[in-house]
């Protein structure tokens, strides 16, 4: 039977002391009952000898520890788990806001699992659409990876996520697919347009998703992440599904981070983020994948706002070293107009060779990636060079090669956020565009795909 505690002797902010707690262990949840019934939450962050240092879920206003009991309930946060929870809106801790019944669990997790055995992990190999071309034609998602997209402030990224937990999808599989979308530190704004997009758009039937809202306490941004990597692992490995995961935004999260690392007084690390910061966000990420002998899969796709539009900064470059690529958006694409404003040239998927191809895309993806990504790079430095020395400057060939590059950001990355393109319409819109070239500057593709694809009137 657990043991309850008068022992509280001081409360600071967010962060509660109890002494004589033994059997404490670091992650246990706490409940903390107060002479007038109420009950509040936390879970152990430090032990020393029978000391326990406790981080409150709630704001410790009213709370008079005179009379207050603490008990150890002998176990980490839980999710209470279920098939029932597609199409269920929850907050950060896993209580429905829908106005939905509460679900009857069919199991209970411990939300800080553990990273996959890399000996258990399967190559990813298969293809997910997201009807995204900058993203499917040169940055390709292959299933069971970890693809960030870094944002900037002010940066349509809740669109850009929004429009891929629509669209996602596993071509040439019956095999169910689900959304798990957790929304961190975000404003009421900006979580009522996610919830509305996906009930407007029936998204939501596929989809779990938390909410946790910027004036919700810090300790609970923690938990948002792990309550949504924690229920896809439910639906990925327990149900078969193939599971997207969108966490936006990773930024908040680890915010929250430094903000309990300052309340306990631990050192800080690079601009003031905890040292362990790098290992925090491992722990959530190196969950996505695929298991041998498991049908199902979790592809992560996390959302963060560089500060400063700076790469360099903490999250986006550990974030980096973690994960297999990241997609990065443009201011200067942006203020153009171009929407969703991909910048395809910094951007990288690094397992995007495995994913395409034929049997998987189609049998020219790789080509014409290879020839479309080389033509804008030089396109733009054409750009540029007008820019500086006036368009007489520049050779012909080069003159089309800038033409290209406009027509490119135009046509193939900017679609809207409600356009769905399937892979063959992405490498029709990347051949009419390479068909901008003379012939004898299409020296990435096989001449037998040129052949089979070229646009007829441009081989005339």
């Amino acid at each position: 039977m657990n043991k309850e505690f008068k022992t509280i002797k001081e409360v600071v902010g967010p962060l509660m002391l109890v002494e004589k707690a033994e059997g404490a262990t670091y992650d246990e949840l706490v409940q903390i009952r107060q002479a007038d019934g109420q009950i509040r939450y936390g879970k152990v962050l430090e032990v020393d000898r029978d000391r326990a240092l406790v981080q409150l879920f709630e704001p410790s206003e009213g709370l008079r520890i005179s009379d207050s009991r603490a008990k150890l309930l002998g176990h980490g946060v839980r999710l209470g788990v279920s098939a029932d929870m597609l199409g269920r809106v929850f907050d950060g801790m896993g209580e429905p806001i829908d106005g939905g019944d509460k679900i009857i669990p069919e199991k209970y997790m411990d939300i800080n699992g553990l990273p996959m055995n890399p000996a258990a992990r399967d190559f990813p190999s298969e293809f997910i659409q997201t009807g995204i071309s900058a993203i499917d034609g040169l940055n390709t998602l292959v299933r069971g990876q970890k693809l960030p997209v870094f944002s900037g402030s002010g940066l349509p990224h809740a669109e850009l996520a929004a429009q891929i937990a629509r669209q996602a999808k596993v071509r040439g599989t019956n095999d169910k697919f689900a959304v798990v979308f957790a929304a961190i530190g975000i404003t009421f704004e900006e979580s009522e347009f996610f919830i509305q997009d996906f009930r407007k758009t029936g998204a939501i039937d596929r989809s779990v998703m938390f909410i946790n809202l910027a004036n919700d306490p810090a300790v609970e941004r923690i938990s948002t992440p792990r309550m949504a990597i924690t229920c896809a692992e439910y639906l990925a490995y327990e149900l078969g599904m193939h599971v997207l995961v969108i966490l936006s935004d990773i930024t908040n999260y680890a915010e929250a981070l430094r903000e309990i690392s300052a309340a306990r007084k631990e050192v800080p690390g690079r601009r003031g983020y905890p040292g362990y910061l790098y290992t925090d966000l491992a722990t959530m990420y190196e969950r996505a994948g695929k298991i041998k002998g498991k049908q199902g899969s979790i592809t992560q796709i996390p959302i963060l706002t560089m500060p400063e539009d700076d790469k360099t900064h903490p999250i986006p470059d550990l974030t980096g070293y973690i994960t297999e690529g990241q997609i990065i958006l443009s201011r200067e694409l942006y203020r153009k107009g171009i929407q969703p404003p991909i910048d395809v040239l910094p951007s990288l998927s690094r397992l995007k060779n495995k994913g395409i191809g034929a049997g998987r895309t189609r049998e020219d993806h790789s080509g014409n990636m290879n020839q479309c990504f080389a033509a804008y790079a030089r396109g733009k430095d054409a750009r540029e060079l007008s820019t500086i020395l006036g368009e007489s400057a520049l050779s012909e060939v080069d003159r089309i090669y800038a033409a290209f590059a406009e027509q490119f950001e135009r046509k193939y990355v900017s679609q809207g956020y409600y356009t769905d393109r399937s892979i063959e319409e992405t490498l029709t819109v990347g051949w009419e565009l390479l068909s901008m070239l003379p012939r004898t500057e299409l020296k990435r593709i096989k001449e037998e795909y040129i052949n089979k694809y070229l646009p007829v009137k441009e081989q005339e």
